[in-house]
């Protein structure tokens, strides 16, 4: 077993048989490495009541649901921004600063296309949706974690085609 730490002290556990997928970086899937609990809210909560919910839960974003379909997504970012630059009251609905449309990837794409996608979007957590279901999401921390266990040629060919892609948009240097 082999611990992964996140940037928040955050953890996850990679078994031998994951460890042993990561021969091939290139073809692995996002289900290889998506967190599969994701925490889901109602459109018609308040944002106060989502922002418990996720310190409750200890997550950077929740799926926004109506009609139990995913309509947007909420990370900690949208309340830094939205909310405190907007002033928006505690009693707002969420649905009003979620970000949609909401992009997704299925679990059986791979890591790269998740990367492009997230490039792509400017984005830096995805859903990941099976038959209309959410099943997972993938972060640029997932795609980073996945790097400290790659071998170097693996390493370096994620590092120049996904990581250096998601971040490029945040860099001081571009």
């Amino acid at each position: 077993m082999i611990f992964i730490f996140d940037f928040l002290g955050d953890y996850k556990i990679w078994n031998q048989t994951q460890i042993q997928k990561m021969t091939d970086a290139k073809s692995m899937t996002i289900s290889d490495i998506m967190t599969k609990s994701v925490i889901s809210v109602d459109a018609t909560l308040t944002v106060n009541e989502t922002a418990k919910m996720m310190e409750d839960a200890k997550v950077g974003a929740v799926i926004v649901m109506e009609d139990n379909s995913p309509v947007g997504i909420v990370t900690d970012r949208d309340f830094a921004i939205k909310i405190a630059a907007h002033a928006y009251q505690i009693t707002t609905p969420i649905k009003q600063i979620m970000s949609s449309p909401l992009f997704s990837i299925n679990s059986d794409e791979t890591v790269r296309s998740a990367a492009d996608l997230m490039h792509a979007r400017g984005i830096r957590k995805l859903p990941v949706i099976d038959d209309d279901k959410v099943v997972g999401i993938i972060t640029s921390t997932d795609i980073v974690n996945l790097l400290s266990v790659c071998v170097e040629e693996d390493m370096r060919d994620m590092y120049f085609h996904s990581v250096a892609k998601i971040y490029t948009n945040y860099s001081p240097y571009n």
